[in-house]
Parts: structure tokens; sequence; C-alpha cells
């Protein structure tokens, strides 16, 4: 599996995404609430993981550290996207904490929700 994070791995439109939460399991890896459900073959014939990451608003003010911790978790799913092995999911992490963690902390928190989710 190529470590490569296209548009059709991201999860959008509004309507998915509002289904998604309302019928997702959610659990915490600090500092990621990390909200995740099964792609059933009922429910569209997706064929990849989709992700959403969301750094919010009200914590981090500034446009530019919001795209920095986005990309910092994009960049931790996408080097450890082959945890899931062939399963297929929606998952959406959002950061939680009110200061900045650094890579490390957030690529930990990745693996230890992405082990979790697929059950190791």
């Amino acid at each position: 599996m190529p470590n490569t994070f296209p548009k059709q791995n991201k999860l959008c439109g509004k309507l998915r995404i509002e289904q998604f939460y309302r019928e997702g399991k959610r659990f915490t890896a600090w500092p990621l609430r990390v909200t995740w459900a099964p792609i059933s073959n009922q429910q569209s014939p997706i064929t990849n993981t989709k992700v959403l990451v969301w750094a919010p608003k009200s914590l981090f003010k500034h446009a530019v550290q919001r795209n920095h911790l986005r990309r910092l978790m994009r960049e931790a799913y996408r080097l450890h996207q082959d945890l899931l092995g062939d399963a297929h999911y929606y998952i959406a992490f959002n950061y939680m904490d009110k200061e900045e963690q650094s890579f490390a902390v957030i690529e930990k928190a990745v693996c230890k929700a992405l082990n979790k989710i697929s059950g190791k």
C-alpha cells in the first residue's frame, strides 16, 4: 500500500459526515479524539478508508496553527495507514489539546488509535 493521501481517501460530504458522527464509535488517544465506523458494502461501494482531520478554531485562532496540526495528523496517518490492513473505515481525528504538540506525540497517538481500530 503506497504511503499517499489522495483526495479519494478524504472523508467529505456534509450528509456522510453527519451520519458518520451519529453512528460512529469514539475513544480518546490523547491529544486526539478518534471517531470511527466500519464501512459496510450496503452503505456504498467504497474501496478506501476515508479520513477526516480536524483542529478547532475555538482553540487555535490562527489558521497557520490549525493547518500545521492538520498537516501533522495527516502525515502520521499517511505513514501508518498500513496498520489497518485490508479493512475499510471512516475515521476522524479531532485535535483536543489546547497547546500544539510535537509530531512524535501526534504520531504515537495516531498509531495507538489505528491499532485499537484494527483490533491489534
